[in-house]
């Protein structure tokens, strides 16, 4: 199991209602997350996989369950690219 783990030195963040505020602290660049982005940032917590996420997504919302997988690589893709993620 290879646990997603958040790089909580290069960032701030602020939960405000359903949005989720984060600040990157190199840049001081802000964006908000909402939905399922902000859902899946709230369950990486350092002891989930890419297979927890999918299982922990799929048991909160409906839908089509065979674009999870692919919309959590593309966002965990994101996250990555922007420094927030440890390797």
């Amino acid at each position: 199991m290879n646990a997603i783990v958040k790089r909580s030195d290069r960032f701030t963040e602020a939960d405000i209602d359903s949005e989720i505020v984060i600040m990157r602290l190199d840049s001081g660049e802000f964006f908000s997350l909402s939905g399922t982005g902000a859902e899946i940032w709230r369950l990486i917590d350092g002891t989930r996989d890419r297979a927890a996420l999918r299982l922990a997504l799929s048991d909160q919302f409906l839908g089509d369950e065979s674009a999870i997988p692919a919309d959590i690589e593309e966002f965990l893709s994101h996250l990555k690219e922007m420094g927030l993620l440890a390797d």
